[in-house]
């Protein structure tokens, strides 16, 4: 087997020709890893496939690279390719429609953490949330560390990812769904109506909900900080709200 198309793990595609093979292929991929220096022969053809498909490029460190090809030749770029299929918003509204429910969505502004987002799918799985929706751009993907970190709750929940979020917001409150930004300064999480169609905002770990999301959202909720931290980990936040909205939908 040539070194090109070593693969350390089922995400991670090593080598410039495999990479390149990637890139003209349909599969779907998460982001592109070039070592910092190297951009002449195929890298500059990789870099203009990136662009073409609007595929986000990291500029990596040499030795950050050679630690997660495992020593490999990975010939100074490396593709994180997705753990799981993507779905469409179309077919997350269609399913909680088979299931006769109101739409239960997450939406995920900019979460970077994958550990955040694998567990954030894990408790929704568990709520009854009929789909995820998450940026293509400004946020992790299904990488291999979110799968594992779901703990199998990745194939059971439907995961869409949209070009502009505001935008999307927009589309479902056509369709009379509520959106809900989890953030400061906001209404009690437990005295809020979450019924019909809901769909709950989770901001980043650092900057929380952004302005342009937050303006389009309709209702603001708050967990209160009883001691000295002012802000709670995402996934634990979300699976908060997420079990209120769900406790609600049961009784």
């Amino acid at each position: 087997m040539k070194n090109e198309d070593i693969k350390t793990n089922d995400n991670l595609v090593i080598g410039r020709n495999a990479v390149i093979e990637l890139l003209k292929s349909e599969r779907e991929i998460e982001n592109v890893m070039v070592a910092k220096g190297e951009r002449e022969g195929s890298i500059s053809r990789i870099l203009a496939l990136c662009r073409d498909k609007g595929i986000t490029v990291k500029t990596v460190d040499k030795r950050k690279l050679d630690a997660l090809c495992a020593g490999a030749n990975h010939q100074g770029v490396a593709a994180n390719t997705s753990a799981h299929e993507y779905s469409t918003v179309e077919e997350i509204l269609a399913f909680a429609e088979e299931k006769g429910e109101p739409p239960f969505l997450i939406i995920c502004d900019e979460i970077e953490d994958s550990h955040n987002l694998g567990a954030i799918i894990r408790t929704a799985e568990a709520c009854g949330v009929h789909g995820i929706i998450i940026p293509k751009r400004r946020g992790v993907g299904l990488n291999f560390v979110v799968s594992k970190t779901s703990c199998g709750a990745l194939e059971y929940m439907k995961v869409a990812r949209v070009t502009n979020l505001a935008q999307t917001i927009d589309e479902l409150k056509k369709k009379n769904i509520w959106i809900y930004a989890a953030d400061m300064d906001g209404q009690r999480w437990d005295k809020t109506d979450y019924s019909g169609g809901a769909a709950l905002v989770i901001g980043s770990e650092g900057k929380g909900v952004g302005r342009l999301v937050k303006e389009k959202c309709d209702v603001t909720v708050s967990l209160p900080m009883l001691g000295r931290v002012n802000s709670l980990n995402a996934s634990v936040a979300a699976g908060i709200i997420m079990y209120e909205i769900a406790r609600q939908r049961l009784s």
